[in-house]
């Protein structure tokens, strides 16, 4: 499975951003997709997945992101409103195949947010 991540950037407090993510190779319908941030000093952590039609958020997201997939392009997006300085990390693209312990992950794309 390979992932290829697209979108972050640098964007000030309160602006929005969209992150894409496609998988290609032996990848099934039934998979869990989504998105971890790292920010310098800290942990990976959970920003959002999505299996089937069921999500999942870290608590710090509070109704300002939003994540959804295309089943039939094998990617996920995820869509951040009103972005703080403490978004700011490394994000990276998830990938689990149904039945699976085996995690992939993208190369990670940057996200800054100014104040």
């Amino acid at each position: 499975v390979q992932l290829q991540a697209f979108g972050g950037g640098l964007v000030q407090a309160g602006e929005s951003l969209r992150l894409s993510c496609a998988a290609s190779g032996r990848t099934a319908s039934f998979n869990r997709m989504g998105w971890y941030r790292q920010a310098p000093g800290k942990e990976r952590e959970l920003v959002a997945s999505i299996l089937s039609t069921t999500t999942n958020y870290g608590d710090f997201v509070k109704g300002r992101f939003t994540i959804s997939r295309d089943n039939a392009k094998n990617t996920v997006n995820l869509q951040m409103n009103n972005l703080k300085p403490e978004d700011t990390g490394v994000y990276y693209c998830h990938f689990r195949p149904a039945g699976s312990r085996t995690d992939y992950w993208g190369q990670g794309t940057q996200v800054t947010v100014s104040s």
